[in-house]
């Protein structure tokens, strides 16, 4: 039974995205129709699945299935571009031509240390009290995240050649974070 729900997902996922897919690379003629069954099909093979394997399971089968189908979809379609002259193929950012600078260094070394973990402190305090859950659960998932976010921005931070850049992000993250954390806490 659920081996066939799943089966029926993908297929209408496959049918969905196809008409989805069509309806938007043709400019050209009317689209509407191709939108509207396009959704359509992707609502119902929901809707057939929920009913047929149950509310939960169901939807959950649909919507993997349907993923899963628009990704095969978007894969049949992809074209290959190649490189532009003078890039790199590489998704490895170059490092800085020349030699490097001193004040560089120590300024990276300050994003990524200490405004790196501010930023992962305010993600870890906002999951804290954002998630839903008992409370004890979610201070022990908010501190074990906190070191593999401050990871993240820390590798992030030193891979990115634009300072400006990751200043801005790592500062709109912390802001964000203990605001949100701050405004569930007068809630």
């Amino acid at each position: 039974m659920t081996a066939l729900a799943a089966l029926v997902a993908v297929i209408g996922g496959l049918a969905g995205a196809a008409l989805l897919r069509r309806a938007w690379a043709d400019r050209q003629r009317e689209r509407a129709g191709l939108m509207a069954g396009g959704w359509a099909v992707l609502a119902g093979t929901v809707l057939l699945d929920a009913v047929w394997a149950g509310w939960v399971k169901g939807s959950a089968l649909a919507v993997a299935g349907i993923g899963l189908a628009a990704l095969i979809v978007v894969i049949q379609g992809r074209t290959v571009r190649a490189a532009r002259a003078g890039r790199s193929a590489s998704l490895a950012p170059e490092p800085l031509e020349g030699p490097s600078k001193a004040w560089r260094g120590w300024l990276k070394a300050l994003l990524a240390g200490p405004l790196g973990m501010t930023a992962a402190m305010g993600i870890a305090f906002c999951y804290a009290t954002w998630a839903p859950g008992d409370p004890r659960t979610r201070i022990i998932v908010g501190g074990l995240l906190m070191p593999v976010v401050w990871a993240l921005a820390m590798t992030w931070t030193l891979a990115d050649q634009r300072l400006l850049r990751s200043l801005a992000v790592l500062l709109g993250t912390t802001v964000a974070g203990f605001t949100l954390a701050a405004i569930r806490g007068l809630v």
